[in-house]
């Protein structure tokens, strides 16, 4: 095999990955799946006493996929689920 067979072969594997990633239903799941995370995450912060939680969630549909959470402080005298900053 060629390099260029080679190349064309991986550029397909490529092309092949980006679009199954960019259904809308490997989309959704991905987005239930990062809340469910910041859910859980969220709960273990709060049963610590910590004042921080997770505010954002950014997505970044590429190769490979990427899932960013945001962290902020909330004060004490605000409701520590809703994630406003201090």
């Amino acid at each position: 095999m060629g390099l260029l067979d080679k190349a064309k072969e991986l550029t397909d594997k490529v092309n092949e990955s980006v679009t199954s990633f960019s259904s809308d239903e490997v989309i959704a799941n991905t987005i239930i799946k990062a809340v469910e995370k910041q859910e859980k995450v969220n709960a273990l912060l709060k049963e610590s006493g910590c004042n921080y939680r997770v505010a954002d969630i950014d997505l970044g549909m590429g190769i490979p996929p990427t899932v960013t959470f945001g962290v902020r402080r909330v004060s004490e005298s605000s409701d520590p689920e809703s994630g406003e900053d201090a």
